[in-house]
């Protein structure tokens, strides 16, 4: 039941003689006009119906009054402006802008909003695996949904690279409930799910959800099987590397690259072996350090193995760094183990240019679970949170694509999906609708109308 307020207006301190009173009677005004550039991004890259055609529809659908495709519209642009929860929609259905966004400005039925409402919505996202049931009228395909990620990425590019990195990462998802799969993760030091990440660049690929219970590279071979096969079918001649921490310096994620024409990248946890190996260089490192009174790296390559979990030798560069302020135990040494050969990439510059930027993975998570919510996995079981996940993560794709398309070259070229929500999405504005036009009266006042402006022109070619 929505609140009522008994009090009409709201007095304020006078200003210059005059009195200051607010009320909420501004009629059709919403703040969210900046999305219209959500939906001229959907229609460059198509996510929304091709989103929606890989759920099934099994109602009724003379008594229906949301359609899918209007479901999925609307929860994927109202996770990319902000509304994590399905309750903010009983007061959504009635926003004016969304219901442009969605083509649909009444409803058929008198009695209805023109948006669906947190009800009709939690049957979405409740959606079971496969066709719809009796008691679930609506039900999803969720390979042809891990699949759309990975076309999206590849139409993203007009000819297709010579070259791609795909880093991979876990990451915690904690809950605080009782869903299913959850368990305490020591290192994380809470009950959560262990998604799996799959990026190239900022270019989202996978996401995974996974129980906590499990090791950091347990699903990756199936997860990076299906990705290559899927990009290798469209680009036959692409080199792809992977990229990751040591949680994924497995032997058969590893044998698997070299079997498959894979390369990788991956941190090696360190030892007392590994370290004895270096002693000479970080001796070296630490006379360095001494003579010119700041921290010095020296750079070792060899051929490693370990004692019964590797198949075979493999490279790894050996990072031996000194670093003076520490005293006594300056001491840092780091080591990757790779399958690029020696005279590809040398060993600083494989791990100064390429293995350090994988930290850059980081922020895309940040963007996803703290942006966009991808961490909302409150439902009570795991296949309702994985299709949370998912749509959080098509929100991702779409603010995605609106930075690429859009504002390449602006002062938002790197901005992150909570900036760009800030500056170019939450606009205040009146809509009026009348027989000929909708007209949105935007803030007068706006300080990014340039951008706004500019990202309007390239969208509207981009769509062409």
């Amino acid at each position: 039941m929505r609140t009522q307020c008994s009090q009409d207006s709201f007095a304020f301190a006078r200003v210059e003689g005059r009195d200051v009173v607010a009320a909420f009677d501004g009629g059709a005004v919403t703040s969210d006009a900046g999305a219209l550039l959500l939906g001229a991004t959907d229609r460059a890259i198509g996510l929304v119906d091709r989103f929606a055609a890989c759920f099934h529809d099994g109602r009724d659908a003379t008594r229906v009054e949301h359609g899918v495709t209007t479901l999925v519209r609307q929860r994927v642009v109202a996770i990319a402006l902000g509304y994590e929860d399905l309750i903010d929609h009983d007061e959504l259905r009635h926003d004016p802008l969304l219901a442009v966004l969605a083509g649909k400005l009444a409803a058929r039925r008198g009695d209805c909003a023109p948006l669906a409402g947190k009800s009709t919505l939690n049957r979405l996202e409740h959606a079971p695996a496969g066709a719809p049931t009796r008691y679930h009228k609506i039900g999803h395909d969720g390979a042809a949904i891990e699949g759309l990620f990975v076309d999206l990425f590849l139409d993203a590019h007009k000819t297709p690279p010579r070259e791609i990195v795909l880093d991979l990462d876990a990451t915690d998802d904690p809950v605080h409930g009782h869903q299913e799969g959850r368990f305490f993760h020591g290192y994380y030091d809470c009950w959560c799910y262990l998604p799996l990440y799959v990026f190239c660049g900022r270019h989202l690929l996978a996401a995974k959800l996974r129980r906590s219970n499990v090791d950091a590279s347990a699903g990756a071979v199936e997860e990076v099987e299906r990705l290559v096969g899927h990009i290798r079918a469209r680009w036959p001649k692409v080199k792809i590397v992977l990229r990751a921490d040591s949680g994924f310096a497995r032997e058969v994620l590893m044998a698997w690259c070299e079997d498959n024409r894979v390369d990788y990248v991956f941190g090696l946890a360190r030892n007392e072996r590994l370290e004895g190996r270096i002693a000479a260089a970080l001796e070296e490192a630490r006379l360095q350090a001494e003579t010119a009174g700041r921290p010095a790296r020296v750079f070792r390559d060899v051929l490693w193995s370990t004692r019964d979990s590797w198949s075979r030798r493999r490279r790894v560069i050996a990072k031996a760094e000194w670093m003076p302020d520490r005293g006594e135990g300056g001491a840092n040494p780091r080591f990757v183990v790779t399958s690029l050969k020696p005279d590809a990439v040398g060993a600083r510059a494989l791990y100064e240019k390429l293995y350090c930027a994988r930290g850059d993975m980081e922020n895309r998570i940040k963007e996803c679970q703290l942006d966009l919510y991808a961490d909302r996995t409150s439902a009570a079981t795991m296949a309702a949170n994985q299709l949370r996940l998912w749509f959080a993560s098509m929100a991702y794709v779409l603010v995605c694509a609106l930075r690429r398309i859009a504002l390449a070259h602006t002062a938002l070229a790197r901005a992150t999906c909570g900036t760009i929500r800030l500056k170019l999405l939450k606009i205040g504005a009146l809509v009026r609708v009348s027989v000929r036009r909708v007209k949105v009266a935007m803030a007068s006042a706006h300080p990014w109308q340039a951008e706004w402006a500019l990202a309007h022109a390239r969208l509207c070619a981009a769509a062409r």
